[in-house]
């Protein structure tokens, strides 16, 4: 097994929502932490708070949210799902990512913690991160900043010795009995004989040790990914332009992506609600509602989409919070690799998907849908409007059964078809469209409707016959000759 562990020194002050410099987390009088300018003037974690405005009177405070670190924890176990479905919450401050079964998926070793700790920092947080073949060590490792692989656990006992004690978390009686023995550094607590250590520190000490160096197991309990998605964040300021929204939104969709990869679903559509400021005139959340044209995980689709309707949004008040809900995942099928090693969307078919995804971001999702054949012989009544959903997984229409006989299929239809036919003119006989149309094929009798005669608003019966004809300059078009005359009722591309 190989730990990857995340921890977040400044975590109270990150989950903050708004911030000044010089700042500092207070907790029960005392410093939590401080930003890196209050730090540079010796304000330090566990400094009375009448001593740290001594040493800087300007210092900013705010008193801890451990209910939003918690909230900011699950939020990030959420968003590792992208890298390893085996994930671990310690409170109040660390993550750890099981990821040796995610090795070759991301490209090694290297290329994987690389990757992981440059994701988390695009969150909005500064990581100490550390690899271990145990998730002790792996913690401990991340505590003292020790950002080296340590892949093999016979390297273990030499990684570890170089560790301050604080690592360990001991009481401060503990540490004054660690002292009156000479011990001032994790290389001399492993020298000690464990039984003489258990006697004098009791069990957990050494117990401790024996898990971190891979002599006993350790097993962590895992991560519990909800059944719904539903995450909320706080925004450093109260926003009121829809475009200062899109950081916080992109953290949102990068930890719905990784709990969809970890459910192994997508989304067909997933829902932002802007909450706005509290004030005398109170007003409903806005509601931001993305859909898709084939259900996805892909979190560049997702932001893209987001990105599109932001630019169109008009913000009626100041938002405070934004949450996103996603309630229906769909299951996605498994996914073959391109031949050539090809990346992106158009080497897995996405781009039609993409496409729709954007137009319908720019112009209304009531602007652009799709069309769907009916059993009807008039052509106007052959297609109907739906909305552009493309099953998931699917690239190419399917293929026409083997079944249908070529005889029983209509003639050629055009790509265009006008909403209304238009009526040409007629010289001797013959259409005229910019000049006289040459007929290439046809005639094609369309004759039916008899049964909608009476209904209003319906097509009616109809007696045609269809032709295709070139113009002069060259169109190809589809016309047909009633009673009444020659009438252009399509195009062909």
């Amino acid at each position: 097994m190989l730990w990857l562990a995340l921890h977040l020194p400044n975590l109270s002050l990150e989950v903050l929502a708004s911030r000044s410099s010089p700042s500092a987390v207070v907790s029960h009088e005392r410093i939590v932490v401080a930003d890196d300018v209050a730090a540079a003037s010796g304000v330090l974690p566990g400094l009375r708070l009448a001593e740290a405005w001594g040493l800087l009177p300007a210092l900013a405070i705010q008193e801890r949210a451990a209910a939003r670190e918690q909230a900011a924890l699950a939020r990030l176990a959420c968003w590792a799902g992208t890298f390893t479905s085996e994930v671990c919450v310690l409170p109040p401050q660390t993550l750890l990512l099981e990821v040796s079964g995610s090795l070759r998926l991301f490209g090694g070793t290297a290329l994987l913690f690389e990757r992981i700790v440059r994701a988390c920092a695009e969150q909005g947080f500064a990581p100490r991160a550390a690899l271990a073949p145990t998730p002790l060590a792996a913690q401990w490792l991340a505590l003292a900043g020790d950002a080296k692989p340590c892949l093999v656990s016979a390297q273990l006992p030499h990684r570890l010795a170089r560790l301050p004690l604080t690592v360990l978390g001991l009481s401060a009686q503990q540490q004054l009995r660690l002292a009156s023995f000479g011990v001032r550094s994790l290389a001399d607590v492993l020298r000690l004989p464990r039984a003489g250590l258990t006697r004098r520190l009791g069990s957990g000490l050494a117990t401790d040790l024996a898990r971190a160096l891979g002599e006993l197991p350790d097993p962590r309990p895992r991560f519990v990914f909800p059944e719904r998605f539903v995450e909320r964040l706080e925004l450093p300021v109260r926003v009121e332009n829809a475009m200062a929204i899109g950081f916080a939104g992109r953290c949102l969709i990068d930890a719905l992506c990784g709990w969809l990869a970890v459910r192994g679903a997508g989304v067909s559509e997933c829902f932002f609600e802007f909450d706005h400021e509290r004030g005398v005139r109170q007003r409903p959340a806005t509601v931001l509602a993305l859909g898709f044209a084939a259900a996805t995980r892909s979190a560049g689709r997702i932001r893209r989409v987001f990105g599109e309707r932001l630019q169109g949004l008009a913000l009626p008040a100041a938002v405070e919070r934004i949450t996103l809900r996603a309630e229906a995942p769909a299951a996605l099928p498994s996914r073959t690799g391109s031949l050539f090693g090809q990346q992106g969307e158009s080497a897995g078919g996405d781009s039609l998907a993409a496409l729709v995804e954007g137009l319908q971001a720019r112009l209304g999702s009531g602007r652009v849908h799709a069309l769907s054949v009916l059993a009807e012989h008039r052509p106007e009544n052959a297609s109907r409007a739906i909305p552009p959903r493309l099953p998931a997984g699917e690239k190419f229409p399917a293929r026409r059964p083997a079944a249908v006989q070529r005889d029983a299929l209509p003639g050629p239809r055009p790509l265009w078809l006008l909403a209304r036919p238009q009526i040409l003119r007629e010289v001797a006989g013959r259409p005229q469209c910019g000049g006289p149309l040459r007929l290439l094929a046809g005639p094609e009798r369309i004759e039916s409707g008899w049964w909608d005669e009476a209904e209003r608003g319906a097509l009616g019966d109809v007696r045609r016959d269809y032709f295709v004809a070139v113009s002069p300059r060259a169109e190809w078009l589809w016309v047909f000759r009633s009673q009444i005359g020659w009438f252009l009722h399509g195009v062909f591309a």
